[in-house]
């Protein structure tokens, strides 16, 4: 039973501070010179047709790589988060980026990521062994 409650409490810890720092985050103005900051969409699997909401923080670790922050609702009441080291370069306008990252056996395990992004506008694809699809995100509104 102390086991359940840890975990319970785990989860709970790791939802306040991404939405806390989402929501700090969505209120700074966008960079049009950086893909940094809060995103909000949608995610599909092309395999399962399964989907949901889906919000990211981009955060800058050097001048090459972000580190994505997701948080993935899957149906009405569950939800995961998980973080992904991108790559990131300058493509026409805006940038591409491209990641992997092992999400767990529950989950999938190892995923990778590619896909492009304008000062408005990011989309991905992902595929692991089992799962493959995509997410489209947006600029959140202030």
């Amino acid at each position: 039973m102390k086991f359940f409650w840890l975990v319970v409490a785990l989860i709970l810890c790791g939802c306040s501070s991404f939405n806390r720092d989402w929501e700090k985050a969505k209120v700074l103005p966008s960079s049009e010179n950086s893909m940094a900051g809060p995103w909000e969409g949608t995610w599909s699997s092309d395999v399962n047709h399964h989907n949901g909401r889906l919000r990211c923080l981009m955060t800058p670790e050097t001048n090459s790589v972000y580190r994505a922050r997701f948080r993935a609702t899957y149906g009405k009441f569950f939800w995961f988060n998980y973080e992904v080291p991108m790559e990131v370069q300058p493509h026409f306008g805006g940038w591409e980026f491209n990641g992997e990252a092992d999400l767990g056996k529950m989950a999938g395990g190892a995923y990778y990521f590619e896909g492009r992004a304008t000062t408005t506008n990011l989309t991905s694809t992902y595929r692991s062994s089992s799962d493959r699809g995509m997410f489209e995100l947006k600029r959140p509104e202030k």
